[in-house]
């Protein structure tokens, strides 16, 4: 059957079908039809069609809906024209995807356009100038977010790192980078020495789960591969930058390491100074020095970041190692679980994987813990040091974690170091209010509860219970600072001294005994507060700009 016959036969199934549905639409556009709306309906018909698990979707041009019949539509009929719109069309849409084929069909029944329009790719939706699409029944409406979270949800269940390189052979991989594999594995697995000492590369690499039957994969490429052999992970990339700034954030130095990871992963190690910390000696509860960062942290950040980089996004992970002992690792892709206090209170592993077969390979290799459970060890580690807890930046698709290498209020940390019933999750919400982080309703309520915290939504301190048990006593007065009634007093006894003054005369005097965790402007607002409240108890009365006792008094 011929192409021309082929699509009048789509035409004659189309027709037959009877009725329009999530993945058919048909317009009469008989001289002309709007360039946004055809766009819309391209990102609606893409996403249904992969939605309803079809492989295309179809928008007809020159009939009626109602009974089919031919209208002979006008719509572009020069064929420059006609070729023209898929490129319109892919200047509009996610990653530039258009029409698969536009087919016109002319006979004597009247001209018919049929659009060939693709399936949204598994885990992309696809939108038209920055929207999303979808139908409800005939209509057109916006994507409703259920359906766009099932279409991005697909992508934790395609394994990009499990992909077969059909030309790469063992040849493509680095003897140096097997060697190191061939000694982790011995380290990970102590009874199989005498075993693996035996196998050829062809048979190590299938027990150690990097190849598939001897063929290649795209996670051998990466830990493995020659640095050469990058190309066949085009265009996705192995590339790890570290980058060294100042304290002015300044770059002073760089380098970028690529194939293969499990030994560019050592030398990104070797590159971060790893200073020794010194603590304010205090008996025997510190250690006089440690290292700023421990070296199963930075492992276990790195190579979480080559475990679980999006490499379908083509981006590449940054290590910035600043001068003022703070370490940023970072690296694209969504963060799939839930939240990241959740990976460290259930202390499971994560259902869902992106790269599950480069994650298990890792393992394998020793180059991650045990899946689920690397997080909560460095969680763990940086609270033993009394060193504030890692932080992890989410955004849309970027993973951004901050590791920092000293104490940010030596006092505070020491004396809080001998409260030992304390539990992971209370200390992980008690660094938040350390740092000036938003807390959820449930961590506020668990803390209130325990009286660990005082103040008001979102400015929170650390409780005075807390602060009696830790001896911070002066540092938790500080943070709740004085309260109404005694900067009423200070108000009424300025004007009872001197008569009269300004707002700027009483803000003098206050804002620096006001809490803490008000910034500038509540602090002012606080001090015109209680102005105010004086003033309607007819304590004091304005005068223009100035503050006099009341003459009622």
């Amino acid at each position: 059957m011929s192409t021309v016959q082929n699509i009048q036969h789509k035409l004659q199934e189309l027709i037959n079908q009877g009725y329009e549905n999530e993945i058919v639409e048909f317009k009469e556009a008989k001289r002309n039809y709007d360039f946004s709306k055809l766009g819309k309906y391209f990102s609606a018909l893409s996403n249904e069609a992969n939605l309803n698990n079809k492989r295309v979707a179809w928008l007809v041009f020159g009939m009626k809906d109602s009974d089919k019949s031919y209208v002979n539509t006008q719509f572009r009929t020069n064929p420059t024209d006609l070729l023209s719109l898929k490129a319109e069309i892919a200047n509009h849409t996610t990653n530039r995807i258009t029409f698969i084929e536009i087919h016109e069909i002319n006979d004597t029944k009247g001209r018919v356009l049929l659009f060939e329009i693709p399936a949204a790719p598994q885990g992309i939706p696809v939108a038209f100038k920055g929207h999303y699409y979808g139908r409800d029944g005939e209509e057109l409406q916006p994507l409703n977010i259920e359906e766009l979270e099932r279409i991005r949800k697909q992508a934790i269940n395609i394994d990009w790192s499990i992909g077969i390189v059909e030309k790469a052979t063992l040849a493509d991989l680095s003897e140096e980078a097997i060697a190191k594999a061939r000694q982790s594995f011995k380290t990970k697995n102590p009874n199989l020495i005498d075993d693996i000492d035996s196998w050829n590369d062809k048979t190590f690499l299938n027990k150690a789960k990097v190849t598939i039957q001897g063929k290649i994969t795209r996670a051998a490429i990466l830990l493995l591969g020659k640095p050469e052999s990058e190309h066949f992970l085009n265009p996705a990339t192995s590339k790890i930058t570290w980058i060294l700034k100042d304290r002015d954030n300044i770059e002073k130095d760089y380098e970028h390491f690529r194939c293969p990871l499990i030994l560019s992963a050592e030398k990104v190690y070797a590159k971060i100074r790893n200073l020794k910390y010194r603590y304010i000696p205090d008996g025997t509860l510190f250690p006089e020095e440690v290292d700023q960062f421990d070296p199963y942290i930075i492992r276990e950040a790195l190579n979480n970041c080559i475990a679980h980089q999006d490499y379908t996004l083509g981006g590449r992970i940054t290590v910035v190692e600043n001068e003022d002992g703070v370490l940023i690792f970072s690296n694209v892709g969504k963060f799939i679980p839930k939240n990241v206090e959740e990976v460290v209170i259930s202390d499971a592993p994560e259902p869902k994987y992106r790269n599950r077969f480069l994650a298990d390979a890792m393992v394998n290799l020793n180059m991650i813990d045990t899946i689920g459970s690397g997080i909560k060890k460095m969680f763990i580690i940086q609270k033993r040091k009394y060193f504030p807890l890692p932080e992890y930046d989410i955004l849309d698709n970027k993973v951004k974690v901050t590791i920092t290498g000293k104490v940010i209020d030596i006092n505070y940390a020491r004396k809080l170091a001998t409260v030992s019933d304390l539990s992971l999750s209370d200390i992980i919400s008690l660094d938040k209010v350390a740092k000036g982080k938003p807390l959820g309703k449930i961590e506020i309520k668990e803390l209130k509860k325990k009286g660990l915290i005082e103040g008001r939504k979102p400015n929170f301190h650390i409780a005075a219970s807390v602060a009696v048990v830790t001896g911070e006593k002066g540092r938790y007065i500080k943070q709740r600072g004085i309260d109404d009634d005694y900067c009423q007093k200070i108000i009424i006894d300025y004007l009872e001294k001197f008569g009269e003054g300004k707002r700027s005369d009483f803000e003098g005097i206050l804002l620096d005994k006001l809490p803490d965790v008000l910034d500038e402007t509540q602090k002012q607002n606080k001090v015109k507060n209680n102005l105010q409240k004086l003033r309607k108890e007819g304590v004091i009365e304005p005068d223009g700009k100035i503050w006099k006792m009341s003459k009622a008094k």
